[in-house]
C-alpha cells in the first residue's frame, strides 16, 4: 500500500508579497514556499517538490490522509496550560533540563542533590525557560531501569520545591506510579520517552488528568537501543509512522489529542545518520497535528561530528541544532544550556522581526 507525506520546505521570512504561494506553518513564526511530496510503496520512495500554490489541486489524487497532513500543517497549535501557566505556541520555546541522577551521561551527576537541582531549576527559570523538565532515571544508552520508588524519591522534593515557586514543571519519566505522585506533588505535564509503551498503567493515569503528555521515538530499551540501530526504510518516514500510531493509540486510550506532543528521539535508537536526516527532514512532523519536542542537546552526534568532543564541550552544536530546529517550526525545544539558548532563540527572533519590518 502506498503512503504519502507532506514536507513543508522553501521556508521563507515572510508571506508579504506571496499571496497564495506561501503558507504558515502550524501557526508560527515560520512559512513556507513548496512541499516535497514523498510516496513510499514497500521499499520505492519518490519525492517530488511541488509550489505551495499548486498543493490545492493535487490533495484529491494524494488521499485523504495527506489531505488531513496537509489541514495539520497549516493549522496553529493552541497555547499549553501547564496549571496557572500559560506557554503560547506560537514561538519556539525552551525546556530546561534538570537530571536528578547520579548517572546523567550530560553532567555527570552535578545535580543529583535535590538542593542542587531545585537551585539549577530556579536559574533555568530566570534564564528564561518556560517549562523545567525533572528526571530522575538516565535513559542514556546502557543505563539500567530505576525502581519507581528510588525515582520518585529523586524528583518528588524538586518538583514540589520548583511548583510551589510558580514554575511549570514536566516530569521526565517512564512509570505511572511516577507521573501519578509527580502530577500530585505539583507538575503539570508528564515526558514519557517509551511513548506510553514501558508501564501499561501510565495511559490510565494520563486519562484522568488533564496534563499535556510528551510521546517520543525510541527503538528498542536504554540498555541495548544503541547497538546498530537500523529501520527498514528511510528513518524519517518510519519514525512519523510510529509517532502517527502512537498518538492513535493514545487518543484511543481517551487522552485528548489536543494534549499530545511529539518528539522524534534524537539518539534514542538512532546512529548519527539517522539523527541527521530526523533533523534535516523535521518539518515533516508537522503533519501529525501536534506540537513539536526537540530534544538534541548535547547528545552524541554533536560529538561524533566535532572530533569526539565530551557532553560539556557541546554547546555550539547543540546551539546549532536548537536553531535548525526553530527554522523548522519545532515549538519546544529542550536543552541544558539554558541561557545560552533562549539568547540565541531571542536574536533569531530578531532576524524574523527585522525582516518583517523592512518588507
Amino acid at each position: 500500500m502506498e503512503r504519502v507525506y507532506l514536507r513543508p520546505t522553501a521556508f521563507v521570512d515572510s508571506p508579504v508579497g506571496l499571496d497564495e504561494a506561501a503558507q504558515r506553518l502550524a501557526g508560527g513564526l515560520i512559512w513556507f514556499s513548496a512541499v516535497e511530496i514523498i510516496r513510499r510503496s514497500g521499499a520505492t520512495v519518490t519525492r517530488e517538490l511541488v509550489p505551495v500554490s499548486d498543493i490545492a489541486a493535487r490533495l484529491p489524487d494524494l488521499g485523504d490522509r495527506a489531505t488531513q497532513a496537509w489541514q495539520r500543517l497549516t493549522a496553529p497549535r493552541p497555547a499549553l496550560t501547564l496549571r496557572e501557566r500559560t506557554i503560547r505556541l506560537d514561538q519556539p520555546q525552551v525546556m530546561g533540563i534538570v537530571n536528578v541522577t547520579p548517572d546523567s551521561f550530560s553532567d555527570a551527576g552535578q545535580l543529583a542533590d535535590a538542593t542542587k537541582a531545585i537551585e539549577a531549576g530556579h536559574a533555568m527559570a530566570a534564564a528564561g525557560a518556560a517549562i523545567i523538565d525533572v528526571g530522575g532515571e538516565s535513559t542514556r544508552p546502557g543505563a539500567q531501569p530505576v525502581w519507581e520508588g528510588d525515582e520518585s524519591g529523586r524528583v518528588i522534593p524538586v518538583v514540589r520545591a520548583l511548583a510551589g515557586a510558580g514554575n511549570a514543571v514536566s516530569v521526565d519519566t517512564r512509570k505511572a506510579v511516577v507521573m501519578a505522585v509527580a502530577l500530585e506533588a505539583g507538575a503539570a505535564m508528564i515526558n514519557d520517552v517509551s511513548a506510553l509503551t514501558f508501564d501499561n498503567r501510565s495511559a490510565e493515569v494520563l486519562r484522568g488528568a488533564s496534563c499535556p503528555v510528551v510521546l517520543m521515538h525510541h527503538q528498542g530499551s536504554p540498555e541495548t537501543m544503541q547497538q546498530n540501530p537500523t529501520y527498514d526504510g528511510p528513518a524519517l518516514l518510519e519514525v512519523y509512522d510510529w509517532l502517527e500510531a502512537r498518538v492513535e493509540s493514545a487518543v484511543a486510550a481517551g487522552i485528548d489529542r489536543a494534549r499530545i506532543i511529539v518528539d522524534p528521539g534524537i539518539g534514542f535508537g538512532k546512529n548519527v545518520q539517522h539523527n541527521l536526516e530526523l533533523m534535516n527532514g523535521l518539518a515533516l512532523f508537522h503533519g501529525l497535528g501536534c506540537p513539536l519536542l526537540l530534544g538534541a542537546s548535547r547528545k552524541r552526534t554533536i560529538g561524533a561530528l566535532s572530533n569526539e568532543a565530551p557532553p560539556d564541550q557541546r554547546l555550539g552544536g547543540s546551539l546549532t541544532l536548537a536553531l535548525k530546529a526553530a527554522e523548522q517550526g519545532a515549538q519546544i525545544i529542550r536543552v541544558h544550556d539554558v541561557f545560552e539558548t533562549v539568547q540565541a532563540l531571542r536574536v533569531w527572533r530578531g532576524l524574523r522581526d527585522a525582516a518583517l519590518t523592512a518588507l
